[in-house]
């Protein structure tokens, strides 16, 4: 099990664009991707849940990578944020 913190710093939060990118990108791996915020917590690979926890600027979230291929989706999914949000 892999985890990371990032704090959204994009002036629209974690908005239906970069979620539908973070999802197709989370669903390339067979590891379990899940986000979390506050006391919120969704799977990476479902848009819904994505932006059912609501993620706005400022906030920060907890990337948690768990399975076979977790060190390339935990350096890609890194480097996502960085890039993205």
């Amino acid at each position: 099990m892999k985890e990371f913190r990032y704090k959204v710093t994009d002036p629209e939060g974690l908005h239906a664009r970069p979620a539908g990118t973070l999802v197709k990108q989370a669903s390339s791996y067979t590891c379990v991707v899940e986000v979390k915020c506050g006391e919120k917590q969704a799977d990476a690979k479902r848009i819904f849940g994505i932006m059912s926890l609501g993620v706005k600027n400022g906030q920060e979230v907890t990337i948690g990578i768990d399975g076979e291929d977790e060190d390339r989706a935990y350096d890609e999914l890194l480097k996502f944020f960085e890039e993205n949000l």
